[in-house]
């Protein structure tokens, strides 16, 4: 089993940059595709991110290319997500999540495991 806590959330001015982590628990870390994915009220929660078990693979929504990073520490079970030039549109809970196959996967249903989620709440 994995468990997730997700930090670095916070309030920020459109254009600024947060750096989000989500540390897990358990030996297992590297063996886990981790994502990003945010919920805004009232929305459905969507993908933002991904990044392949050992860290060679990445991928990106639309709205995350060019601004956001995904990268891990396998050694620090860690998972971060760099977030530049933030619009108010990103304003969302962000959750972390472990999903266990290789295969690039960009819905909720596939991940395993879950973080409690961040809040980030970019102001105008």
């Amino acid at each position: 089993q994995v468990q997730l806590v997700e930090s670095g959330g916070g309030l920020v001015q459109a254009g600024g940059s947060l750096r989000l982590s989500c540390a897990a628990s358990g030996r297992t870390f590297s063996s886990y595709a981790m994502g990003w994915f945010r919920q805004a009220p009232g929305k459905e929660r969507d993908f933002v991110a991904r990044i392949s078990a050992t860290g060679r693979n990445t991928y990106f929504a639309d709205s995350a290319k060019g601004r956001f990073t995904i990268s891990r520490d396998n050694a620090k079970n860690t998972v971060y997500l760099q977030m530049n030039s933030l619009k108010p549109e990103d304003t969302a809970v962000y959750y972390c999540a472990a999903d266990r196959n290789n295969v690039v996967v960009t819905t909720t249903q596939a991940y395993e495991y879950w973080g409690q989620g961040t809040q980030v709440t970019v102001s105008s």
